[in-house]
């Protein structure tokens, strides 16, 4: 096992021949956009309003505390990133970037944005992007994802927060919308994460991830994919049905779940890496067009 030293040698970030471009990698930028988006949204369908100063401000500080959690991730996982194909080639892995680098950037960054978020915004926000930060590198990163096949369904609770953060940096608290979207993401990642495993469980086993198409099998997995699916469908409908959205919203969102669910079908009945591949790439339209939809919906005025 890498040594894990949280030593920070200053002279090593003088010393790094790592380019801008290695450091924007270590924010797992391609992540980070979507945390950005959701967040973003519960900041536009919250009550009351944001100066755009303010409002850009909190979703910068949303942005970066993304990027610090993504960074220390790589830190604490180099030594299994360096086993994957997805991942070898992350800056910490492949060398371009020392360990004790990109723990003292993902560091200043996760203070700076709750820093940043507490004095300029308020301090639920502020909180709550912590505790975001805190989950995923404590409770997903170093406890949940080397020991247990359910590490994604409850560390997604971390990549479920930002919307909640963007709506308390509005208004100061948590409303039942945000928990809404809150429950959307959380039920979304684990068909989400699971396809990406169907197709890429050599990399998890070689790793020792006990991701659930190593432990339980293919079949067992799309099983859950299925099961997981169908919940999503009536979750995503909750906005409708509580009344917070007009019929527009809900049309788009039974029709966004129709095909979710017809490709989880796929995945359950056809054989080969296709289906999880074609569900991988789907869910993250789907979550999109979701908030998309959430936000439109807002922006016509089609409720109250």
């Amino acid at each position: 096992m890498t040594d894990r030293s949280i030593a920070i040698d200053p002279s090593a970030i003088a010393a790094s021949d790592a380019g801008v471009g290695d450091y924007f990698a270590l924010l797992k930028p391609r992540v980070m956009s979507l945390v950005v988006f959701t967040g973003f949204s519960g900041l536009y369908l919250a009550p009351g309003s944001l100066h755009p100063v303010l409002a850009l401000t909190a979703v910068l500080c949303i942005a970066l505390g993304a990027g610090a959690a993504g960074a220390i991730n790589m830190w604490y996982d180099r030594d299994i990133d360096v086993l994957m194909t997805r991942t070898r080639m992350r800056p910490v892995a492949d060398g371009r970037i020392e360990p004790g680098v990109a723990l003292g950037f993902g560091v200043s960054l996760a203070v700076a944005s709750v820093g940043l978020m507490g004095l300029a915004i308020n301090l639920t926000a502020a909180a709550l992007l912590a505790l975001t930060i805190l989950f995923y590198v404590f409770v997903y990163t170093m406890w949940l994802k080397r020991r247990t096949p359910q590490n994604i369904v409850i560390g997604g609770a971390a990549g479920a927060l930002p919307p909640v953060v963007g709506w308390a940096a509005v208004s100061g608290d948590i409303g039942v919308y945000s928990l809404v979207l809150f429950a959307i993401i959380f039920v979304w990642t684990p068909p989400h994460f699971w396809a990406l495993s169907l197709y890429r469980a050599g990399d998890y086993a070689k790793a020792g991830v006990p991701m659930l198409p190593v432990v339980s099998g293919a079949a067992s997995t799309k099983r859950h994919i299925l099961v997981y699916s169908l919940a999503l469908f009536p979750i995503a409908l909750a906005p409708a049905l509580l009344g917070f959205t007009s019929l527009f919203y809900g049309i788009c969102a039974t029709l966004l779940g129709g095909l979710f669910l017809i490709a989880a079908f796929r995945v359950l009945r056809q054989e080969g890496d296709r289906p999880a591949r074609r569900m991988f790439g789907y869910s993250i339209f789907y979550l999109f067009m979701i908030f998309a939809t959430l936000i439109v919906d807002k922006a016509l005025g089609l409720v109250g």
